[in-house]
């Protein structure tokens, strides 16, 4: 799975993160969980949805749509994975890392459910973006349109050289195969340089 930096070495936010908008509680979904083609058992992590966005989409069969976010062991992408739709009246937010050198990156097929923190060694683990996939150096924050279709799963595993091998990751990762048509009301964030001291053992 390839995404997004706030951290050493990243990202600022010059502006909070909206508050999301009260749902009703009677809004639940109740998954319908379509069957990814690797076991779950080989996959960290599970299915369920972070509490605060589960009242905010609706699972769906489209084992096409599946089928194109799903990866082979060493090869990233999603280690599995459930289709979804956004639903109306809700408010979602997308963030996307990726490389200031190729703007057509902006809008890539893989984002997160929420913005990075922490260091970028360890977000690069958890989402599975190899070093020279992107240097991360530009976030991306979206909303995502009502009715917009989602592939919202834990990562696979990823080899990005002989001496950089990522496992499978529980964090969840959102696949949007049309970001340009499904995202609006995008803001964009330069990465600064950000140090915490090494606290040895």
């Amino acid at each position: 799975g390839m995404l997004i930096l706030s951290c050493s070495g990243c990202v600022l936010l010059a502006k909070k993160d909206p508050i999301p908008p009260i749902i009703d509680p009677a809004d639940e979904i109740k998954p319908v969980l379509v069957s990814s083609p690797v076991s779950a058992e080989e996959c960290a992590g599970d299915m369920a949805l972070p509490a605060e966005f589960s009242r905010k989409f609706t699972a769906v069969s489209d084992p096409k749509l599946l089928a194109q976010s799903i990866g082979e062991p060493d090869k990233g992408k999603l280690c599995q994975g459930q289709v979804y739709v956004a639903k109306h009246n809700t408010q979602i937010l997308l963030f996307r890392a990726w490389n200031g050198s190729n703007p057509t990156s902006e809008f890539g097929e893989w984002w997160a459910l929420k913005s990075p923190r922490g260091q970028v060694a360890e977000y690069r683990s958890d989402y599975q973006i190899c070093y020279q996939w992107s240097p991360m150096d530009k976030l991306t924050l979206c909303s995502l349109k009502a009715g917009a279709k989602v592939v919202i799963g834990t990562g696979q595993s990823t080899t990005c050289s002989e001496h950089l091998e990522y496992p499978t990751s529980a964090k969840k990762q959102v696949y949007l195969a049309n970001a340009d048509a499904d995202l609006f009301d995008c803001s964009s964030y330069n990465a600064e340089f950000n140090w915490t001291p090494i606290i040895s053992n």
